[in-house]
């Protein structure tokens, strides 16, 4: 089953007046519903715990109030899981620190005859959070109270095949070395928060925590300009795209194909290998990240593990494009081990190798050599696409379809003769297409003269320490 949650955004959650919408009063009704039980459960298990009169034998004798599927994203994703009643509890236990703090403040109540916070509450104290934080504990005693037998069945919710695990909703921190693993804090996924409240993801803002930034095309790929066989590789990818989850899951290849899909795009600048990461995200509406390597690769040992941990982390199940622009910086052939810097310069790719391998989103790798990269990544690719620098026949396309529509050019240019003359790359046209297209606004016309495209294309091979 998808990870739906990453997936879904609903537009129109506010009027014009910037009044709350209708899915999402709909979806705060459904939420305080379920608060309302919340709380009355957590209540009949404080009455049941310390011999308090009630009406109730088990938290279990009260029912949930009907939601309204369908029309609330909350009812819809509890439905979509089909959750349990203790998995529910579980669900709201987890999500109560981050939306209605207080509902969990009578677990700060102290046992009076030793002077001391119930250990059976579970709990920790947040840095700046003023409010309760719930651990596996409390967990455990809001749904086993002191039955033994009941907590057993506890730790089940958090192991690795339950799908709280398998789709990154909600699991139990690590504890130190020695400590009980129950006493975890409980931590619900940011995804899982901005769903349930929201019904979309907020996107990551890049930074020292998640050191990528998203990238984006206007066009489309009829503006893209490749060779046939360049393109034809394209194609399988998409196909993927369209279908990877199907040969997964419906055909049953999940447990024997690794997740994701690995592609390596090489070739000279300039030759559509930004444009396709960015139109394959278009085409699928999938976000493409590209990651910038000048926050990710430092001399410190180990630092750039973390920081292309913090990448992959936050990037696990939202089917995201990962994009990797010259890629050699990181993904170098290793070398001989003649210190410890060369030793952990090679740790560091044995990592990149192993979560490359485990991601199950779509990891594109630029280089402008092929050779340049370590043998062990290119052995993992499940596709390695050539951008040749374009021919006589893509130069012209890439003529053609570069001007304005606002614009005239001179009579007497022939782009047939310009493309057949001039080798120059899809992003060194631009550049040239760009100085002419201002020249002429220069000169209040809207005519691109052959002199502005020979001057431009001659500043373009100058950059390539070229002569025209």
């Amino acid at each position: 089953m998808g990870h739906w949650y990453c997936q879904i955004a609903l537009d129109g959650k506010y009027d014009s007046y910037g009044m709350v919408s209708v899915e999402l009063k709909h979806n705060a009704h459904d939420l305080n519903l379920d608060l309302v039980w919340f709380v009355e459960i957590l209540q009949i298990r404080m009455d049941l715990y310390f011999d308090r009169e009630s009406e109730f034998e088990s938290i279990f004798d009260l029912l949930p109030a009907p939601l309204e599927k369908g029309q609330s994203f909350y009812a819809d994703f509890l439905d979509h899981y089909n959750l349990s009643t203790p998995e529910r509890l579980t669900l709201l236990l987890a999500l109560i620190p981050h939306i209605q703090s207080r509902l969990l403040d009578v677990l700060f109540t102290r046992n009076a005859t030793y002077d001391k916070d119930f250990a059976e509450f579970g709990g920790l104290k947040g840095r700046n959070h003023k409010g309760f934080l719930p651990t596996g504990e409390t967990l455990v005693f809001l749904l086993a109270g002191d039955n033994l037998e009941a907590s057993f069945s506890v730790s089940q919710l958090f192991e690795s095949d339950h799908l709280f695990a398998q789709h990154d909703i909600l699991k139990l921190e690590a504890v130190p070395d020695g400590e009980p693993l129950i006493s975890g804090a409980l931590k619900i996924s940011q995804d899982v928060i901005d769903y349930l409240t929201r019904g979309t993801n907020r996107k990551p803002i890049s930074g020292k925590n998640f050191p990528a930034r998203e990238i984006t095309t206007t066009l489309d790929w009829d503006d893209l300009v490749l060779n046939p066989a360049t393109h034809q590789q394209i194609d399988e990818i998409r196909t993927w795209m369209q279908y990877g989850e199907t040969l997964m899951n419906d055909w049953g290849l999940g447990n024997k194909l690794r997740p994701g899909y690995r592609c390596l795009f090489y070739g000279p600048p300039g030759t559509g290998k930004s444009m396709t990461a960015c139109l394959m995200g278009k085409s699928m509406n999938r976000p493409v990240y590209r990651i910038d390597l000048s926050m990710v690769v430092s001399k410190y040992i180990g630092e750039t593990e973390k920081n292309l941990s913090k990448i992959f982390d936050q990037a696990e199940n939202k089917n995201w494009i990962l994009f990797f622009d010259e890629a050699d910086a990181l993904f170098g052939k290793r070398t001989g081990v003649s210190d410890s810097h060369d030793r952990y310069a090679n740790q560091e790719v044995s990592f990149l190798l192993q979560r490359i391998e485990i991601f199950n989103g779509i990891v594109v790798l630029a280089s402008n050599m092929k050779g340049n990269l370590d043998d062990a990544f290119t052995r993992r690719f499940e596709s390695i696409i050539h951008f040749p620098a374009p021919g006589e026949e893509e130069r012209l396309q890439l003529w053609q379809k570069s001007f304005s529509k606002s614009c005239q050019l001179e009579d007497g240019i022939e782009l047939n003769d310009i493309a057949n003359q001039y080798q120059l790359s899809g992003g060194s046209t631009m550049n040239v297409v760009r100085y002419s297209s201002l020249m002429a606004l220069k000169r209040n016309s809207n005519t691109i003269t052959l002199s502005d495209l020979q001057e431009g294309i001659k500043r373009e091979y100058l950059k390539e320490g070229k002569t025209t």
